[in-house]
Order: structure tokens, then sequence, then C-alpha cells
């Protein structure tokens, strides 16, 4: 099955984008000791907890829902979670470092005017800034479905008051633009989406978020994806440029608007997997065996993990120790992966979160 749909791409005058998509459960508990904070998630895979449809039906919008995804550990059946990784994703993290067990529950499966005090998830994983394959909710509709909430009173004051949005979006705009070959139209295609994200950002700030982190882009060409072709041996320069314009053009979108910052994904990534060498091998990066290679592993390149054959057959690998690899799949980290990255940009996080906070 090609899977170029959820998978975006950008190849354009030489370089390649392939971009991760970015990815509910019980009440948010908050432990002892954390400030309270009331979350909302909004973009793709990187935080999506579950707003795609449940099947019985494996396919590659709801390989989530099966195992091996949210096993943990890939020599167990587990309990999938819907959540593109082994178990926890970005958001999830973000909500431990906050104080909660995980993040706050899907939209999609929250009871109609209710919304738990730990905030709520709308993002999508395949999602976009503007419309994509499988009329999946863009940013803007997401933020629609937030306001329509606060509308109807089913988010509060109260939710405001502590607010904090993630905002996700990993680059499935680019997909349309996969075989330009015209550098002008590519670099328009990429200002209007990180000047879509900056609208939507303010657009989040006028319904009364108080603050706002945005995810930048990670070194896409360090993705499985696109280092299978070299056996996961080295990273795709030309998509890491690329994804460095995306970067320089966000930070220039958002530079004027207060009480956003930036989550700089891109370094932390690239200071595992795709560190100079020259800076030798990080702590964080020793970590990790597997850089470059997937736990989960398709047997065709245009598959996915998890993927079935017409007698139920397995389609793909998987490793019985995923904490060993920074990438779960062909384009998400490991709850591991994510933990790491995390860890390096947490003490910003929390400082940009300090700030003018009205007790």
């Amino acid at each position: 099955m090609n899977v170029s749909a959820f998978l975006p791409a950008v190849c354009g005058f030489g370089f390649l984008l392939l971009l991760l998509n970015g990815a509910c459960v019980e009440s948010r508990q908050v432990q002892g000791g954390y400030h309270w904070y009331t979350m909302f998630m909004f973009g793709d895979s990187f935080v999506d907890t579950g707003n795609l449809p449940k099947t019985n039906r494996r396919s590659a919008l709801s390989r989530q829902w099966h195992y091996p995804y949210g096993t943990f550990n890939g020599g167990r059946i587990g309990n999938p979670l819907g959540r593109f990784s082994n178990y926890l994703v970005q958001s999830d993290i973000i909500a431990q470092m906050l104080g909660r067990l995980e993040a706050p529950p899907a939209y999609k499966r929250t009871m109609k005017h209710y919304c738990d005090q730990s905030g709520m998830t709308f993002a999508v994983g395949g999602s976009g800034v503007y419309q994509v394959p499988d009329n999946l909710p863009t940013l803007a509709k997401q933020i629609y479905n937030f306001k329509r909430l606060i509308k109807d009173g089913s988010i509060t004051k109260w939710h405001l008051a502590d607010s904090v949005a993630l905002v996700a979006v990993s680059g499935n705009d680019y997909a349309h633009a996969a075989n330009s070959s015209d550098i002008s139209s590519m670099i328009g295609l990429i200002r209007n989406v990180t000047d879509g994200i900056a609208v939507n950002v303010k657009k989040l700030q006028k319904l009364g978020v108080m603050k706002v982190l945005v995810n930048n882009l990670h070194p896409v060409g360090c993705t499985p994806w696109l280092s299978r072709a070299n056996n996961y041996t080295v990273c795709d320069a030309r998509a890491n440029m690329a994804a460095s314009f995306h970067n320089t053009y966000l930070t220039e979108s958002l530079s004027k608007t207060k009480n956003v910052h930036i989550l700089d994904l891109n370094t932390a990534f690239t200071k595992i997997v795709n560190h100079g060498p020259r800076e030798g091998s990080s702590k964080l990066s020793k970590r990790f065996e597997h850089k470059l290679t997937p736990c989960c592993e398709s047997f065709d390149p245009e598959g996915y993990c998890g993927q079935l054959g017409n007698n139920s057959e397995k389609l793909y690998s998987v490793c019985t120790n995923p904490e060993q690899y920074f990438y779960w799949d062909s384009v998400h980290p490991t709850q591991a992966g994510w933990e790491a990255v995390m860890k390096q940009l947490h003490k910003p996080m929390l400082h940009f979160l300090t700030q003018n906070r009205h007790h």
C-alpha cells in the first residue's frame, strides 16, 4: 500500500521533503508539586492521542489502533492507544513534564459538553495547515472545534485561565508538491505554510489561550523513510536543508508574536541522530544503539508498520528492545526517542511557561 498521502513529501530542485505526521485515556491527574496547566493540543500525529477512527481493518491511517503500536515492548501484546509510537508521544512527555500522567484526551473520544481538567487534544494524524488527502481536519478546523466548545461552555474561563497550547505541524501540506522542480514556487509554499501556522497561533490567542508552544521542523532527511535507501546509514542532507528553510520562515512569521515559544525539535533531533563528525557522540546519542533504523519496519518501502497480508501474515518486523531505537516506525520516534528530545527542550520550555504567570 502506498502511504505517500500520509507521509508527506516535498521534492523540488533536487531536494526531497518527507515530513513527519506528526499521532485518550482516563481523566488526567496532576502529580504533587506541579502547577496546574490546562493543555490543548493541535496538529498532527506527533501529538494525536486518538482522534482518527478506530477500525477493525487496519490501514496507514488506523494502524495506531493495532498491534504493535502501543505495546511499549515489541515482544508482548499490549494495548494500542491510538498514538503513533510504541507507547507515548510528544504531547504525553510534555504533559508529564507539567505534572500530568499523560496528554489530554482526544476530542473525538470525549463526551459531548465536557472538557477534562487537563484539557483536550484536537490534533489528527496526517493533517496540515491546508487541506490534505483523506479530508482530514485542517489546523483551522481543529481550532474551529476548539472555538465551538468555548462558545457552548464545554471549555470554560477556568480552563483558559492558565492554558497552554501545543501546535505540531510537521509537513503534510507539502505532499502535493512532491514532484515539483520549481524552487521559487516551493519556497512560496513553505512561506504560506509557516505564515498559516502564525495566523492560527494568533487565533488561539484571541480565543483566550495564554501560552503557545510551536514545534519547528525536525531533520526530515534523517527519518527511516528517507535513510532506508542508504541502508539506514546516512541522512538525506537535501531534505534537511529544506527543513531549515521551513524553520527560518517559521521563526520570521512568529517573531513579533508574544507569548509564543518555538520548540526546537530540529536541533534536539539532530544532536541524537545526525550530530556532526567533530562534535563526537553526545550522551543522548549514545543512549540509542539504533539512530536511523526503525524498531518496526515494513517489508515493502511503500508499506507501513503493522501491515498485514491477505492471509493476515505480518508484512513487517518489530524489535524487542524499542528503548534502544530512536525511531519507532518510518517517521515517528519511540517513546524513548521523544523523552530524549524533550529532555533537551525541558528547561527553556518551563522558563517560557513560568514567565509573567499570574497566580
